[in-house]
């Protein structure tokens, strides 16, 4: 699917990219297959997309995150589809929600480190926007074959259950459904909830199961006497509800919702949306068909922005970088976008697309501390190759300037949503909100690459260290031979800049289709508006 950084893309291939994206998420969706779908069924189960189906209210869209995660990062292990687990935001009964389901048709829901790192994404877009977060349980457990790649680190299974607690001191909702197996570690995920249901006859909920514990202490018990929902509900008291099935307890979980009481909200300034001045579909059209090729990113944000709500910060400086203000479905946004077009200054210079210069690190800077003054939500449109380079740009202070930007990105206290449309590369990702920089969301185009630096560049650097190499040792390299290299190194840059790879280690919440960006990203204010807590913004010591 992916095309190195010379070789253009017609508009044709950019649709069936979408159209093979659109295929491939069809798979992802399967789990484990018809024949483990079955097996659950067989067990008087729902899946975990049937649970959320039921959950959440009908006609409404569950916007999904993380879909890809793991995607052919666990082939020897027989794959891991998702990650085995299932992330996203639903409307329960009129409350926006996150929703975590494990997927029991994947290794029986079992932890791999990737479902480790998306429910701790799942709970950090709880937090940070102080959304109800709702558990669907059953799970296995561990993947202990990979144990050490899960379970000590500051990062891994134990600061799920940290972060449990942190949600509830926050005052943010939890409720869980044990809903099948619940084991060992995880046992702590839904009881550490404000309110835990169980599911007669499948849920289950123990420290350690009926060998373990015969292996242990050589007590003899079955499962069902050792943690099921009987024990639970009416011996030890550890959950709140016994339910029938799954059905029953997915209803009483949006009875519990429904109940809840009202929350402050930020107060981002909305009005009646309006139209874009040009169709959405004409993104296909304007993003060019060769990812060197110059275009306008104003064009781009007319299939954007509401019509006639562009103004536009300091035109005529720094234009590399678009800055300004609209409205994006009604929402009140700052925009802050890489312009691809080759711009000449006052001074006669030529400035290259894409790229960030001083002046426009500058402008950049300032607009987003705006932003934090006036309360309003930032978009990053990211399609940048870097900052400028050279003899010039450095004694002119390119790094003073552009450290002045990525401070300004990281103290950012506003809401940040980031799409990434073309190129992502090296300290351009940094200032332009990449993940490292905590955008609320982060979306990524099928024609999204993320790398230090583009393919050709990196492909020749890392050819000439090892043909050097190699000559060192006392090798001759003919130029074939070097071809070889270079064609070798430039297919595993390839597979590793495509944006597939991204979104299966979660450096982007997902891959979007182009006309759903404004969508996304109206979305995505929304669910921000519910945390009232913008912060204080500081900037800390800045170079000027």
């Amino acid at each position: 699917m992916n095309s190195s950084d010379s070789t253009p893309l017609s508009q044709q291939d950019l649709k069936e990219m979408i159209r093979t994206i659109n295929e491939e998420e069809e798979k992802i969706k399967r789990g484990g297959g018809n024949k483990r779908i079955q097996k659950e069924h067989d067990k008087g189960k729902l899946t975990a997309r049937e649970r959320i189906e039921v959950l959440t209210d009908e006609e409404s869209r569950f916007h999904e995150f993380g879909l890809w995660a793991g995607y052919e990062m666990y082939e020897e292990e027989g794959g891991c589809p998702s990650g085995g687990v299932i992330t996203g935001i639903g409307l329960v009964a009129g409350h926006d929600c996150v929703i975590v389901a494990n997927d029991a048709t994947v290794k029986a829901g079992a932890w791999f480190p990737i479902t480790a790192k998306k429910n701790l994404r799942a709970q950090e877009i709880a937090i940070e926007n102080h959304l109800p977060i709702l558990y669907l349980v059953d799970s296995a457990g561990v993947y202990l074959p990979m144990q050490d790649e899960i379970f000590p680190d500051k990062d891994h299974f134990g600061r799920i259950f940290r972060n449990n607690a942190v949600i509830s001191a926050r005052g943010i909702p939890q409720i869980a459904a044990i809903m099948g197996s619940c084991v060992a570690g995880g046992a702590y995920l839904p009881i550490m909830s404000d309110e835990a249901l169980i599911v007669d006859g499948t849920g289950s909920v123990f420290l350690a199961g009926s060998y373990l514990v015969k292996a242990a202490i050589g007590e003899e018990v079955d499962n069902e006497t050792l943690g099921g929902a009987t024990t639970h509900t009416e011996i030890s008291g550890v959950t709140d509800y016994k339910m029938e099935d799954d059905e029953q307890c997915l209803h009483t979980m949006r009875d519990l919702v429904d109940k809840l009481g009202p929350f402050d909200t930020a107060g981002f300034n909305r009005r009646e949306p309006v139209a874009p001045s040009r169709d959405v579909t004409e993104i296909l059209d304007i993003f060019p068909d060769d990812r060197s090729r110059p275009y306008d990113m104003r064009h781009i944000l007319d299939c954007i922005v509401d019509a006639d709500t562009f103004t536009e910060f300091k035109s005529g400086y720094g234009q590399t970088l678009v800055t300004g203000y609209a409205r994006v479905d009604g929402w009140s946004v700052g925009v802050v976008a890489n312009q691809r077009k080759i711009t000449k200054t006052k001074q006669g210079e030529m400035q290259v697309g894409g790229v960030i210069y001083s002046d426009s690190s500058d402008k950049a800077a300032r607009f987003i501390m705006n932003c934090n003054q006036k309360k309003i939500p930032i978009v990053f449109l990211q399609d940048v190759t870097g900052f400028m380079i050279g003899k010039r740009s450095e004694h002119g202070g390119i790094i003073k300037d552009g450290a002045k930007m990525v401070n300004a990105v990281s103290n950012s206290t506003v809401p940040k949503i980031t799409i990434v449309l073309g190129n992502s590369y090296g300290a351009g990702n940094y200032a332009m909100c990449g993940r490292a920089y905590d955008p609320r969301f982060i979306y990524a185009w099928p024609t999204a690459r993320i790398a230090v630096m583009g393919g050709t560049q990196a492909a020749k650097v890392l050819t000439q260290i090892r043909v050097s190499s190699l000559e060192k040792k006392g090798q001759e390299i003919t130029k074939e031979e070097e071809q070889e290299i270079m064609e070798e190194i430039s297919e595993r840059y390839d597979r590793q800049t495509d944006v597939r790879y991204a979104a299966a280690r979660l450096w982007v919440d997902g891959i979007i289709n182009p006309i759903k960006t404004r969508a996304h990203i109206s979305h995505a204010i929304r669910y921000a508006n519910h945390n009232p807590d913008i912060g204080e913004f500081k900037t800390g010591v800045i170079q000027v």
